[in-house]
């Protein structure tokens, strides 16, 4: 069965976060592009799951 077709936008990111961002893909053995859509697949779920796009941390879990 083939895979859905995946949609390609622009996405324009300063030089601090794409270096961020590269920094963090590396540690987690990704490409910048696959980190990206990493996050935004786990914010997606958390929004779905609490309406919220992050989750309730408390003081003493930090």
């Amino acid at each position: 069965m083939a895979q859905p077709k995946k949609k390609q936008i622009p996405l324009r990111l300063s030089e601090q976060l794409y270096n961020d961002l590269m920094q963090w893909a590396d540690n987690d053995f990704r490409s910048v592009n696959g980190q990206i859509e990493y996050l935004l697949t786990e914010c997606v779920k958390q929004h779905k799951k609490t309406g919220k796009y992050i989750p309730d941390f408390k003081e003493d879990e930090e």
